[in-house]
């Protein structure tokens, strides 16, 4: 199966000028979790995540109506082709260790998401497991010398 197959198309995207505040307005309108950030021709520069806004700017004491998504995204922005398997996006999402990857068309332009739910829906309980086991790794914790 292919990451076409499993994706959300044509996903609601912001430029990096967008404000903090109509991201995070897009993403309850559209009942997403992340937008992605592309350049003015569809071409993906990061990724800002309703956890991105909330850990880097509402937490930090910094106000969100003054700040555009470039204060909170993550960048580069990790990227799959839609003809790329579903074996190999859980093992890209694994070692990037992130739970969304864009997707992109051969144009290298922005045609969809597709999360870690979209794969649960395709894959067999033992590569769910593994997946949710390998995104959820704590690299800062467990980069530490005990």
């Amino acid at each position: 199966m292919k990451v076409e197959e499993a994706m959300t198309a044509n996903p609601v995207t912001c430029l990096p000028d967008t404000g903090i505040e109509q991201a995070a307005r897009w993403m309850v309108e559209c009942d997403c979790g992340a937008l992605p950030v592309i350049d003015a021709d569809n071409r993906p520069l990061g990724i800002i995540t309703d956890r991105d806004i909330t850990c880097r700017i509402i937490a930090k004491g910094k106000d969100p109506y003054m700040l555009d998504v470039t204060a909170a995204m993550s960048a580069p922005a990790a990227t799959v082709y839609r003809d790329t398997t579903l074996e190999d996006c859980l093992a890209l999402m694994e070692q990037n260790q992130v739970r969304r990857m864009v997707v992109l068309d051969d144009d290298n332009t922005v045609c969809g998401m597709v999360a870690q739910a979209d794969l649960v829906k395709c894959l067999d309980a033992e590569e769910t497991a593994e997946l949710m086991r390998e995104v959820s790794v704590d690299t800062e914790s467990a980069s530490q010398v005990h």
